[in-house]
């Protein structure tokens, strides 16, 4: 009973930072970029690498892409920018994806080491930046709908596996998960769209739709990814700032993932 306390009361404050945060284009930024410092200190322990080069090179994208797409929005330089890294990563994303159906390790060079933490984890916190500001405007009502997808597919796949599950999605590296979870996690995910559309009147529903199956899909795999640096690593968690839950990372890794996805979808239908 205490643990399960412990886990509520640390999932709120998380909850509530986020939330909190949506009222000011400021806020909701550092909040961003605080998020991102965190999650790259426990991936780099994840990965083993031991530098400061990561962090320098989250400092200048974050900052420069903050500064190219939120206070200097008709920069064409920005948005040149924009489109080279999410091709970039979309394609890093992809290998990983490669990575997770074809190598029983995650190849873990030196190189990759810098590729991974540059084009997977900072360029997801720089697309849910960009989310929040899409299309030269103050946005965050979409990236609170990305995160409840997220929550929603978590959540019903998880009591779906738990009382249906009998086959497995990913045995060797997260025995726990099921085809029937992950079915019951899309199909609430598609249902939970329509409210997001009707509330937060960002997008109509057939776009959201299209974006609980993205999240659905993508947000899987960045579990599956991490849960695979996970056990390369040894650990259980990724850190213990969450009392209850683990690490930043485990919290965040399906949206960070599934962030340059979004985005790219955002600017297909827009243009």
């Amino acid at each position: 009973m205490k643990e399960l306390a412990t886990r509520a009361i640390s999932g709120a404050i998380y909850v509530l930072l986020l939330i909190g945060s949506l009222y000011s284009e400021v806020a909701l930024a550092i909040l961003i970029g605080i998020f991102g410092i965190i999650c790259l200190m426990e991936f780099s322990r994840l990965i083993k690498l031991k530098s400061y080069i990561q962090y320098a090179i989250f400092l200048i994208l974050y900052g420069g892409f903050w500064y190219l797409r939120v206070h200097n929005t008709t920069n064409i330089v920005g948005d040149e920018a924009t489109q080279i890294l999410l091709v970039i990563t979309i394609f890093v994303n992809l290998i990983l994806i490669k990575d997770l159906f074809t190598s029983k390790r995650i190849p873990l060079f030196e190189s990759k080491r810098f590729i991974a933490s540059t084009f997977y984890l900072t360029s997801g916190f720089i697309f849910m930046l960009l989310i929040s500001n899409y299309h030269k405007a103050f946005t965050p009502l979409l990236l609170l709908g990305g995160f409840i997808l997220i929550w929603v597919n978590d959540s019903a796949a998880y009591m779906v596996g738990k009382n249906f599950g009998k086959q497995k999605l990913f045995p060797s590296i997260s025995p726990k998960k099921t085809v029937e979870g992950f079915l019951g996690g899309l199909f609430f995910a598609c249902i939970s769209s329509y409210f997001i559309a009707l509330y937060t009147e960002t997008l109509n529903f057939t776009p959201w739709l299209i974006l609980a199956i993205i999240v659905s899909v993508f947000g899987t795999f960045g579990d599956l990814i991490e849960s695979k640096f996970k056990r390369q690593a040894e650990v259980k968690d990724s850190g213990s700032i969450m009392p209850g839950h683990g690490g930043l990372l485990d919290r965040l890794d399906s949206i960070i993932f599934a962030a340059p996805f979004i985005y790219l979808f955002l600017r297909i239908i827009h243009f």
